[in-house]
């Protein structure tokens, strides 16, 4: 190609002319369209994180119990003890679940779910953190019933629980869904793989399913904003097998065991182009790669669209020439392709042939984050809405007529009301390790008794969270950073875990946009400090920017999963209230703030207001607190104060247990107005019960811990009952609470 033809295909494939001038100073030439097609992809906002790298590195990315450091292999990688280590990462799948939600949904399953084993991990847990448009709205309708049908078909059909998750619902999403997966492995240390390519000589083999044109260019389309166009590239979604991924685990986890890997990687984002090129540059090596022996499903496949490819459950494998027999009869067994495609070579360069024909001689750290891909700064503008929506005071609003139908709105609000109809679509409980099930406590538990040693071991087990509350990142982005942090490592609290490290993945708009850079980059300013202040080191995520139509951009929504470590998960805390006369107590301060409130959004149709601060002194305490005393028994219950206030955790006390509805009577002091009292969300605040046995045991503790304690109330009755204030009954709450979604979805989903 010449140089304008050339120029004209880069600037197609989302590359800058200046771009397309550093590419011809690499290469010393004009490159070929092949060429063009890897830079393109590598150089993609979603493969290099040109946009973002600046501000991630400045997460605390190590830690005394990490085995990796942040983004050096397919995943995090947490020491926890008894020889065993954690593998886990969460990643989003936004563009191809707007225009194919199913296959976009479930691929995005598949994916992450390799990053894992690719690591030798066992999967054993997966999440999901959702985000959808207004309810009522047709198309979200749509969107919303085939992502959870695609995350269930896949996750179900492979055989990973679905534990844990979250599902908020707000305009700004109508058009441009959040689905990020989240997935948890297994593994001992002595089987852990390694994503590099070395020993130069060695075999590249392609392992798993054969290459087809599903998914091509399906980074560069996960680079740039939705619109009307981004219907026509549905051949950029992918398209999952989870029947071929399960054998492909078996057969992955059994290659590795058998120790014939020398490195390995998922083709997930970019396929071979990003396998090939990231597995080189981490080795320090070269790769010869002959795509006449690549499997394929169409016989007349361009080298472009080879390498391009984004089709599932296939793997890049390195290999002794020794133990190619070996590998291959692993894999045959499996039914699975396995088949040599190249060698390592000492030369630094991707070399890529097709028909004969050298296509393509790129240096392969060009290509690679962290190595040569570009970097770059982009304008900062803090967005002039922030000082508007802040000088909003809750106090000149005018307070409920009737605290107990707001209260009834703010349980049957879709944000808060229970997503059993969702979470039931998934087979949570096989593998039979799942302790508390969804809906029951703050945070998922998981048991390690099938993989320990020790007998300390065979009772610990690990407690998963996703989090993030977007609007507070709307309306402060450093604060709201920090409260998903902090409200995911206090939900795992309250479960009885000890919080140890997260992962990320951050959900913004157009980078280009200074206010929304802004947003990005003071949001991971505030996960930083609370990552910091809670000693939970970043393991690894994802960045997915563009998550924008010609309407609207997303809240900025840096979801955060945390992973926790409890020492016996037979002591784990449900958030329910468990029997009759229990004493309630709220640990924590009322807050005297509303900002960023569901109150003042259901109630008063607000957004707006100070977000509240954190006392990361108060939650290590509070931390603290909760883990002694599930651990030693102390308590029967915790539920973590979050959307819709105190009067919304209580009324979720008396029903979470749906075979067991208990009612409570509450008398307590407000000492400021009741709607701040009952639903502010601020303080850091948890609802506890225990004996009256324990009615002494309980405050001492938490007062030498300098923590806040009031006792409120009993549990009794069938009636939730707050002083004069409110009194509805728990049936009622019950029905608006589990009926609200099931009744804006009525489809076959519905429970």
């Amino acid at each position: 190609m010449n140089i304008e033809v050339s120029l004209k295909a880069a600037r197609e494939m989302g590359l800058t002319s200046g771009e397309f001038d550093e590419i011809k100073k690499i290469l010393g030439r004009v490159p070929t369209y092949t060429e063009l097609g890897i830079f393109s992809v590598m150089w993609s906002e979603h493969a290099s994180y040109k946009n973002s790298i600046l501000q991630i590195k400045k997460l605390p990315r190590s830690g005394k119990n990490l085995l990796v450091s942040a983004g050096e292999e397919n995943a995090g990688l947490v020491d926890i003890g008894d020889g065993l280590a954690v593998a886990f990462k969460i990643e989003s799948h936004n563009h191809p679940s707007a225009v194919e939600p199913y296959q976009g949904a479930a691929t995005g399953v598949g994916g992450i779910l390799r990053d894992i084993f690719t690591m030798g991990a066992r999967p054993v847990a997966a999440l999901d953190s959702l985000r959808f448009g207004n309810p009522d709205n047709p198309r979200v309708k749509y969107l919303l019933e085939n992502v959870v049908r695609g995350i269930a078909d896949y996750g179900n059909a492979f055989g990973v629980p679905t534990v844990a998750g979250e599902i908020y619902f707000d305009e700004c999403y109508d058009e441009n869904p959040l689905v990020n997966a989240m997935a948890v492995g297994i593994v001992r240390h002595n089987r852990v793989a390694k994503a590099a390519s070395t020993g130069i000589g060695n075999l590249v083999m392609i392992v798993g399913s054969s290459t087809g044109r599903d998914g091509i260019h399906g980074a560069t389309f996960a680079s740039e904003d939705i619109s009307e166009a981004s219907e026509a590239k549905r051949p950029s979604v992918q398209v999952g097998d989870p029947f071929t991924e399960k054998l492909l685990l078996e057969a992955t986890l059994e290659a590795i065991e058998a120790g014939v890997v020398v490195g390995i990687q998922d083709m997930g984002a970019a396929g071979i182009a990003c396998s090939t090129s990231e597995m080189s540059a981490k080795g320090s090596t070269g790769m010869d790669v002959d795509l006449d022996l690549v499997p394929l499903r169409e016989a007349d496949m361009s080298a472009y669209e080879i390498m391009l490819s984004e089709s599932q459950e296939r793997m890049l494998v390195i290999v002794k020439p020794e133990d190619e027999k070996a590998i291959k009869k692993i894999f045959t067994k499996w039914d699975l392709n396995a088949e040599v495609v190249g060698k390592v070579t000492g030369d630094g360069i991707l070399r890529i042939r097709r028909f004969g024909k050298v296509e393509a001689e790129i240096p392969s750290k060009t290509l690679a984050l962290g190595e040569g891909a570009p970097v770059y700064v982009r304008e900062s503008r803090r967005p002039e809405y922030l000082d508007k929506l802040a000088e909003l005071d809750p106090g000149t609003l005018k307070e409920p007529g009737d605290y107990g139908d707001a209260l009834k709105k703010l349980i049957s609000s879709p944000n808060i009301a229970a997503k059993n109809y969702v979470f039931e679509q998934y087979d949570y409980m096989v593998g039979t390790n799942t302790v508390v099930l969804p809906g029951e406590g703050d945070a998922a538990v998981i048991r390690l008794e099938r993989w320990a040693k020790s007998e300390e071991g065979k009772r610990r087990g690990l407690v998963v969270k996703t989090d993030c509350n977007a609007r507070y990142v709307y309306l402060d982005p450093k604060t709201g950073g920090e409260h998903a942090v902090v409200e995911a490592a206090r939900n795992i609290a309250c479960m009885g875990g000890k919080p140890v490290a997260i992962t990320n993945c951050l959900n913004f708009g157009n980078p280009y946009k200074p206010e929304v850079y802004y947003q990005f980059e003071k949001a991971v300013e505030g996960i930083a400090k609370a990552c910091t202040e809670l000693e939970t080191p970043v393991t690894g995520g994802n960045v997915s920017f563009y998550n924008e139509s010609p309407n609207r951009t997303v809240y900025p929504t840096p979801v955060i999963g945390m992973l926790g470590v409890i020492d016996d998960v037979s002591k784990s805390l449900r958030a329910s209230f468990v029997k009759e006369n229990d004493l309630i107590a709220v640990i924590g301060t009322e807050s005297n703030e509303l900002g960023g409130s569901e109150y003042l959004r259901v109630i008063h149709g607000i957004v707006g207001g100070k977000v509240p601060a954190v006392d990361y002194e108060y939650e290590k305490r509070l931390h603290s607190f909760l883990r002694e005393c599930a651990g030693s028994g102390l308590l029967n219950s915790a539920h973590d104060v979050s959307e819709g206030g105190l009067a919304v955790t209580l009324a979720e006390c008396c029903v979470l247990n749906r075979e067991n509805l208990l009612g409570a009577k509450i008398a307590m002091d407000f000492s400021m107005r009741k709607d701040f009292v009952l639903f502010g969300e601020g303080g850091g605040r948890v609802v506890i019960t225990y004996d009256h046995e324990k009615a002494d045991d309980v405050p001492a503790f938490a007062k030498s811990l300098k923590l806040p304690i009031e006792v409120i109330g009993v549990v009794s009755g069938d009636k939730l009952q707050i002083n004069e204030t409110i009194l509805v009954d728990v049936n009622e709450l019950s029905a608006l609470y589990y009926g609200i979604l099931p009744s804006k979805f009525a489809t076959s989903l519905a429970v």
